[in-house]
């Protein structure tokens, strides 16, 4: 089973996250931001992962604490569960639309964590459920660095900030799914590691 639990707590969070890579898709999501467990919920179907997440933060302060550190855990819980890699797709890309909106996720489950996503260029507007295009960012950088992957999002069109983040969630969903497939018996990299 290629599965990792993970706990994490902090002065501003706490959360507990179970991911199951090759599923059965599903699992209990509360983090006390709707929105958020929306999104999760979209790794879960999108994905077709096992996720569990039951988080608390300091949601009188801001969203950016509790947004950040799920982030964190399901990079953690990710890292984890693929162990060393033997056997991976590795590299996973995905596009989502959602009416006027679509999304592009290329990522690479190579061991270097780089994240290329310029919010300050897309033109989104507003919030969703307080969430904005900016929080994208601080949970898409705790997953990037504690997985420890490469992870390229790019907005093609939408303004809408519901679209946009939703799309986002969905396309990386699929990606990570594609990319974490057992589709051969060696380590996908010429150097012999990641």
């Amino acid at each position: 089973m290629r599965e990792a639990r993970v706990e994490r707590a902090t002065r501003e969070t706490w959360v507990r996250l179970r991911l199951g890579l090759d599923g059965p898709s599903g699992g209990k999501v509360e983090t006390g931001l709707p929105f958020l467990d929306h999104m999760l919920f979209q790794l879960q179907t999108h994905g077709r992962f096992l996720l569990e997440v039951e988080a608390k933060g300091d949601l009188e302060v801001d969203v950016h604490h509790l947004v950040e550190d799920v982030g964190i855990a399901l990079g953690l819980a990710l890292k984890e569960a693929l162990g060393e890699g033997v056997g991976l797709e590795r590299y996973g890309h995905a596009y989502a639309p959602m009416d006027e909106t679509l999304v592009l996720c290329a990522l690479d489950l190579s061991g270097r964590p780089h994240l290329e996503f310029r919010p300050e260029e897309w033109p989104v507007e507003g919030h969703a459920g307080g969430v904005n295009h900016y929080h994208l960012r601080e949970f898409l950088r705790g997953l990037v660095s504690h997985a420890q992957i490469t992870l390229h999002l790019r907005l093609l069109s939408g303004r809408e900030a519901h679209h946009v983040i939703e799309a986002s969630f969905k396309a990386l969903a699929r990606a990570l799914y594609q990319a974490t497939r057992i589709t051969r018996e060696d380590l996908p990299s010429s150097k012999g590691r990641l």
